[in-house]
């Protein structure tokens, strides 16, 4: 039997769709069961509404260890996807604690209980800091602690250090680091987790657009590289996952343009941006909001970080999906 976490959130979801696909035996825990109906809704999306039922549902969390004993019982395969993704310094502690501590907690459970695999869903924000003579980030560019780092990006950088401890404890493990994940088009105008965000903000008129750029990915390819990882004699390594290194503006207006909505027209640099943050902490410490903007986000939106994807494609020899095109087809569901 195979174990899935975060089998709420959009890796989870598409990955317990596929894994029943394919015919596993599926278990996925959740803390809430109202966040169950979101997996539902992601079956029902891709009109496999029938499979849902097949996923053997279990209440636990991934901090309470008594809970995960009965998580563990004949589980074989371990997808650990589940995790707190936020750029609020505010958050700081919570990050630690769900993506390091929860993360050690699954790797302890899986050294005693002689899982045969364990895949770690983690963030190319946890990759390494490029170096003046390279051009590329891959998965063995240094991290350097002296640098500046998201409390995020920390978070599951301390996580992949747990995984890599229970490779030393003699389990086998697989590590992912996806760039930015895209996913169906939200139903709605106000979802606002993950790369939806990306469309909810366009959707509801967004003017301004930057020229920094990073990588992205379909959830498709995520999920599907992750079950051929899993299947495979590959073991113990590290994968970069993204499609391609796209520019902010370029995906804002192929959003735009699916959605048929106006493209974001006001070039917002670096010395915007960073006033946005500022002011939006202000703002939300003053009257309690959610923030919308941090520093972090602010600095990735006009940072310009290139990522290689030659270790995946030379291992499995992957062909990803163009992720403009994904964009123009998901919008037909």
């Amino acid at each position: 039997m195979v174990l899935v976490t975060g089998g709420t959130g959009l890796v989870g979801a598409h990955l317990l769709l596929h894994l029943i696909e394919n015919g596993e035996n599926v278990r996925a825990i959740y803390r809430n069961q109202n966040n169950i109906q979101k997996t539902k809704t992601v079956f029902e999306l891709y009109k496999k509404a029938e499979l849902f039922d097949k996923i053997n549902w279990l209440e636990a969390d991934i901090l309470d260890v008594p809970s995960l004993e009965n998580a563990f019982i004949d589980i074989e395969y371990v997808y650990h996807c589940a995790a707190l993704i936020s750029f609020d310094a505010k958050d700081e502690e919570k990050l630690r604690k769900t993506n390091i501590e929860g993360t050690a907690n699954m790797v302890n459970f899986s050294i005693a209980k002689g899982i045969k695999k364990f895949c770690f869903f983690s963030s190319i924000a946890a990759l390494g800091d490029i170096a003046p003579h390279e051009t590329y980030i891959t998965e063995e560019t240094d991290w350097n602690p002296e640098k500046p780092h998201s409390d995020y990006a920390i978070s599951k950088y301390g996580a992949e250090m747990e995984v890599w401890r229970g490779l030393q404890e003699g389990l086998d493990v697989i590590i992912l680091n996806p760039g930015v994940i895209l996913g169906p088009i939200p139903k709605t105008k106000n979802c606002d987790q993950g790369s939806a965000e990306f469309y909810t903000r366009v959707a509801n008129g967004l003017s301004f657009y930057t020229i920094g750029s990073t990588g992205f990915i379909t959830v498709t390819d995520v999920i599907k590289t992750a079950f051929d990882l899993m299947k495979s004699t590959i073991k113990n390594e590290r994968f970069t996952l993204i499609a391609d290194n796209v520019i902010f503006r370029d995906i804002l207006n192929t959003i735009a343009a699916t959605l048929k909505v106006k493209k974001p027209s006001i070039h917002a640099k670096p010395i915007l941006m960073n006033f946005l943050w500022i002011a939006d902490s202000l703002f939300s410490t003053l009257f309690f909001q959610k923030r919308k903007i941090t520093k972090a986000a602010a600095k990735a939106s006009y940072s310009k970080n290139l990522y290689s994807n030659e270790k995946i494609k030379t291992a499995l020899g992957t062909v990803f999906l163009d992720v403009h095109q994904y964009i123009k087809d998901v919008s037909k569901l």
